[in-house]
């Protein structure tokens, strides 16, 4: 039997299904890095939903119809997934990952996104970064950053080229998902109180060896200054 499949949540419907209380994800027992990670993920947008539905050869079928049926498609269709649906996750991912502390430690976003997208369902990876010439797969980008004293109040945007700045990276192509972990996570330290989200990301200054305008004369640049 076909499992049911409800769209992800948009405009109007989004904000009726969504917002008021006992909506969202269920927190519990440090689950926060978690939820907001599927949340993400899948509350308003399919880009992932490949992960719900496909056979992946390395798949475990079992995880993924957790994913599915006891959190993704009650978020979209009521708004409200149960703390118990988490620790059902949680558990499998304690149980595949040879780590026992997913079920009640605080972890990094990052950490939980591989695990889950590579070595459970074999997904392959979404974009790929160069550094000094050298090429890496990445599921999720994590920015790294010095404080900035004139970015108070940032957008994402702002953040992801200071990011990429700082760290001399490029995107060697588009991305087909690009997952960013914003500075504003863990119990000890958050970098910014707030950040505005940007609802659409030009990356055309991140991608490696595309054709940008020069700043002086208008024609196709052939020098890049950082």
């Amino acid at each position: 039997q076909a499992p049911d499949s409800f769209p992800p949540l948009r405009n109007e419907a989004a904000v009726r299904v969504l917002r008021g209380r006992m909506k969202g994800i269920q927190g519990h027992c440090n689950s926060c890095y978690m939820d907001a990670a599927l949340f993400s993920l899948f509350s308003c947008t399919s880009a992932l939903d490949s992960m719900l539905f496909k056979p992946f050869p390395l798949c475990d079928r079992n995880v993924q119809s957790i994913l599915r049926d006891e959190i993704v498609n009650p978020l979209r269709k009521t708004g409200f997934v149960r703390a118990r649906s988490v620790m059902h996750l949680r558990e499998q991912l304690t149980e595949k990952g040879q780590c026992s502390s997913f079920t009640n430690a605080e972890k990094d976003p990052e950490e939980f996104l591989n695990l889950i997208m590579h070595q459970i369902l074999g997904i392959e990876p979404l974009f790929k970064l160069q550094s000094e010439g050298q090429e890496q797969d990445c599921y999720c980008y994590q920015i790294f950053m010095d404080k900035q004293e004139d970015l108070v109040v940032p957008d994402v945007q702002q953040l992801v080229e200071h990011s990429f700045l700082s760290s001399d990276l490029k995107l060697v192509e588009i991305p087909s998902c690009f997952i960013i972990q914003m500075p504003r996570f863990g119990k000890e330290y958050k970098m910014f109180s707030k950040i505005i989200p940007s609802l659409e990301l030009d990356i055309t200054d991140l991608l490696l060896d595309s054709p940008r305008e020069c700043c002086v004369c208008g024609d196709v640049a052939t020098l890049e200054c950082s």
